[in-house]
C-alpha cells in the first residue's frame, strides 16, 4: 500500500488550499452571511485549472485522476464547504458524468465550454418525492420526431439556479420503472424550462440550491446520453465516484474544525492554564484527529479503487466502498464539528467564530448523494451479497 501521492495529486492539493486560502477565505463571511454567490467563481476555478480535473485533456481537461478530484474538494471545503459542493457539483456530478457516458459529439459541445468556465453544470436528478427512492421519479420524456418533449419538477438542485448546463434523468419508459429512464442534456435556454425558486438553505449556504421546472420542454434527440431506457447504469455508476467526491469534502471540514479547536486551545485559557492542558479538551482533540484520518484513508482508498473500476454500478467493491467512505466520514464530520463547537464553548455558537459555519455546513453530507440510511443498506446489501456467494460456491 502506497500513502505517498504522486507529483501531480500533491500539486492539486497545494495549488487548491493556497488558493482557497487567498481567494475564497476573506469573502467567505459574507458568501455564508448574505447566502452570495460570487459571479466569478467559475471563471477563477478555470484560470487554475481544476474545473476539468478528470476530464481528457483533448477536451481541455487535465486526465488526471479520481484521488486527485477529491483533494481538491477537500482543499476547498476547509476554507469554504459551500462553494466546495457548487465546484463538485459542476466537475464531478455533471461533467464527469457527461466524459464517461455521452457521446463524443455531445462531450466536443459540452465539455470544453464547461472547462473554461463559461458554462455552469448541475445535476437533475431528485424530485419532491423521489429522493432516496430516486427510481421512482415522475420527470417524464416523451420522444414526438426529432425531440423529447419533458414534463416535470426537480428539487434540492445544487446549482439549479445559476445553471446553463443540467445532467438530467427522466422516465422515457414509466412502465418498466428502474428500467425506464433516460439521461438527457438539457439546456437552461430551452423552451419550457424555468427555475421555480431558490432554496433558502440553514448550511453550504453560497451553493446556490433551486426548485426546477420542465413544461413541455423540448430537448433535442441527439441530447439522449447513452441508450433510450438505460438511465440507471449512468445513475449509479455516477453516484459511486460523487460519495466519494463528497466524503473528500467531509474530510476538509473535519480538519479545519480540529485545526480551528487546536488553535483555541492553546491561545484559551480557563483556571490559570490553556484549556488545552485539561485531560477532556485533550480527549475530545484526540479522538477528533483519529477519526479524521480514518475518514481519510476510506476516502483515499475509495478514490484509487474508483480509478481502477470506473465504471462501479449495483453488486460491485467500488459501490460498497464508496457508500462506507462516505458514510462515515459524513456523520465524522457533523460529530468533530460538534466536538469543535464544545470546545469553543459560548464563542463556538456564536457568528463571529467560524466553526458554527463548518457545523451547519457538514449536516448535508448526512443528507445528499444518499442518506445515511441509505448507504448502510447498501453497505449491507453488498456484505450479505458476497457472503451468499461465497456459500453458493462451496
Amino acid at each position: 500500500m502506497d500513502f505517498q501521492f504522486s507529483e501531480e495529486q500533491r500539486m492539486m492539493k497545494e495549488t487548491v488550499h493556497k488558493w482557497a486560502v487567498n481567494e475564497l477565505a476573506p469573502i467567505q463571511e459574507k458568501i455564508d452571511e448574505e447566502d452570495w454567490f460570487p459571479p466569478d467563481f467559475f471563471k477563477k476555478c478555470a484560470e487554475i485549472g481544476i474545473l476539468g480535473i478528470t476530464i481528457d485533456e483533448r477536451y481541455g481537461g487535465l486526465g488526471g485522476d479520481v484521488l486527485m478530484q477529491v483533494l481538491a474538494v477537500e482543499e476547498m471545503s476547509r476554507i469554504c464547504p459551500g462553494l466546495a459542493m457548487t465546484y463538485a457539483a459542476h466537475s464531478n456530478l455533471c461533467m464527469h458524468n457527461i466524459h464517461k457516458n455521452a457521446n463524443e459529439a455531445l462531450k466536443e459541445k459540452y465539455l470544453p465550454p464547461m472547462i473554461n468556465g463559461e458554462k455552469i453544470g448541475a445535476l437533475g436528478l431528485t424530485e419532491p418525492n423521489a429522493g432516496s427512492d430516486a427510481m421512482s421519479l415522475r420527470t417524464r420524456a416523451e420522444k414526438k420526431g426529432d425531440k423529447y418533449i419533458l414534463n416535470g419538477t426537480k428539487m434540492w438542485i445544487t446549482n439549479g439556479p445559476i445553471a446553463d448546463v443540467l445532467l438530467l434523468y427522466a422516465k422515457t419508459d414509466p412502465e418498466k420503472g428502474p428500467k425506464g429512464i433516460s439521461a438527457f442534456i438539457v439546456e437552461k435556454d430551452f423552451p419550457g424550462f424555468s427555475v421555480s425558486r431558490k432554496i433558502k438553505k440553514c448550511g453550504m449556504r453560497g451553493s446556490p440550491t433551486g426548485e426546477l421546472s420542465f413544461e413541455d420542454c423540448e430537448v433535442p434527440a441527439e441530447n439522449l446520453v447513452g441508450q433510450e431506457n438505460m438511465g440507471v447504469h449512468v445513475m449509479t455508476s455516477g453516484l459511486d465516484i460523487e460519495r466519494i467526491v463528497l466524503a473528500g469534502g467531509s474530510v476538509g471540514m473535519a480538519e479545519q474544525a480540529l485545526e480551528y479547536s487546536l488553535r483555541y486551545a492553546s491561545e484559551r485559557e480557563q483556571f490559570g492554564q490553556p484549556i488545552g492542558r485539561f485531560q477532556m479538551i485533550q480527549q475530545k482533540l484526540a479522538d477528533m484527529y483519529a477519526r479524521t484520518e480514518a475518514s481519510r484513508l476510506l476516502a483515499y482508498r475509495a478514490a484509487e479503487l474508483a480509478q481502477q473500476s470506473p465504471r462501479g454500478g449495483k453488486g460491485t467493491e467500488l459501490t460498497k466502498q464508496a457508500a462506507a467512505a462516505v458514510l462515515f466520514a459524513a456523520e465524522n464530520a457533523t460529530w468533530v464539528c460538534n466536538q469543535a463547537i464544545q470546545i469553543h464553548g459560548g464563542y463556538g455558537y456564536s457568528l463571529e467564530f467560524p466553526v458554527q459555519k463548518l457545523w451547519r455546513d457538514a449536516k448535508l453530507y448526512e443528507i445528499g448523494a444518499g442518506t445515511s440510511e441509505i448507504r448502510r443498506l447498501i453497505i449491507a446489501r453488498e456484505l450479505l451479497a458476497e457472503h451468499f456467494e461465497r456459500r453458493g460456491q462451496r
